[in-house]
């Protein structure tokens, strides 16, 4: 089942630009297992998936919230959060919805399959493969502290992955990388 599986790379590699305490907003959750990596370092989360069975498993690690975020109405409607994680998970329409949820000093980690990820496996439509540089061009009045557009070896995939806020950091502000 999705969310079983470790929390993504990616995500434990820049969580650590959250202030204690987070309000986290972890979309398309599955069985939460970056609510799971969060919750465990103090954040509290919040997490939206249409299954019922994946949030039975993920509300061990915080708020859950069942909706078909594709075919209904904002479950999150006047909710704002200090991040927003989303993987694996692409649906163009949220993607105003999505940004409009971090607060001004929010951090969105979002990462998910690209064109030519196809070739490898699933998903192949287009429609839940992002265009090269689509990522980059969705955030581009964030500030982005991370961006990566290409082919990830293990497992095999094409991805982008982006980490930005929508504050640019004070004069003088250093954002540590977290590269290992």
């Amino acid at each position: 089942m999705h969310g079983t599986e470790d929390p993504s790379a990616w995500v434990t590699r820049w969580t650590h630009l959250l202030p204690p305490q987070s309000q986290v907003l972890d979309l398309a959750c599955g069985a939460g297992r970056h609510m799971r990596w969060l919750a465990g370092h103090g954040h509290q989360c919040t997490g939206v998936d249409r299954s019922a069975e994946a949030l039975a498993l993920a509300q061990a690690h915080g708020q859950v919230i069942e909706a078909d975020i594709e075919g209904g109405p904002w479950p999150l409607e006047g909710r704002c959060f200090d991040a927003v994680i989303v993987t694996h998970y692409l649906w163009r329409p949220l993607m105003p919805r999505i940004l409009e949820s971090l607060k001004p000093q929010g951090i969105l980690i979002y990462e998910t399959f690209a064109l030519g990820h196809e070739k490898i496996g699933k998903p192949s439509r287009p429609d839940f493969l992002l265009k090269p540089g689509e990522l980059l061009q969705t955030c581009a009045k964030l500030h982005v502290i991370a961006y990566e557009d290409g082919y990830a070896v293990e497992p095999p995939r094409c991805v982008q992955r982006i980490v930005a806020t929508p504050q640019v950091p004070a004069s003088g502000q250093q954002i540590e990388l977290g590269c290992r």
